[in-house]
């Protein structure tokens, strides 16, 4: 006799393009969704950028050594020192998350990392944190879940989404020292 043993269960987001463009509308939050060619790191989009008015990011999801997750969106001109963050942000050593863990917690593939795929981690187990830059830029601009469009948000609609999602980003200042 064999025992059966639980079928794994595969984690599916609530959230894609279409429904996160859908929900901003519902909620009235303003914003402009340019399509584009898939950009997967920040100097391949740098030309399609330059028409688009506002702070473009980059958004970096990690682990640290004992498991929690993080997820860090700076402007696109930030460095990030993944050696001085984790004083920074009150983290262990960080390492970049695996895209499994990626899929079940932001709902988003490698290349399509973004602010607005915390509206697919209800149970809040990726730490936001953000850096002042984009806290204080007029406009900011993420992918909508896909590495094909950018979204543009004013600052008080970037910040409206972020509260009906019951996320309060840790403001981190990550210029260089000195």
């Amino acid at each position: 006799m064999t025992e059966d043993k639980p079928t794994p269960t595969v984690h599916i987001p609530v959230y894609d393009r279409d429904r996160l463009l859908a929900w901003m509308a519902d909620h009235g939050i303003n914003q402009t969704t340019h399509d584009h060619p898939a950009v997967f790191r920040v100097e391949e989009g740098l030309e399609l950028k330059a028409a688009m008015p506002g702070a473009h990011t980059k958004n970096l999801f990690l682990k640290d050594k004992k498991g929690r997750l993080w997820l860090i969106s700076a402007r696109q001109d930030t460095v990030i020192d993944l050696k001085r963050a984790p004083a920074l942000i009150g983290s262990d050593r960080l390492s970049f998350g695996n895209e499994t863990l990626m899929w079940e917690t932001l709902g988003v593939r490698p290349g399509s990392v973004t602010a607005l795929g915390l509206i697919n981690d209800p149970d809040h187990r990726v730490t936001f944190v953000l850096d002042r830059a984009l806290w204080e830029a007029d406009i900011v601009n993420f992918h909508p879940l896909t590495n094909t469009a950018t979204t543009a948000l004013e600052q008080g609609a970037f910040r409206k989404s972020l509260a009906l999602m019951g996320r309060e980003p840790m403001v981190v200042d990550f210029s260089p020292i000195g």
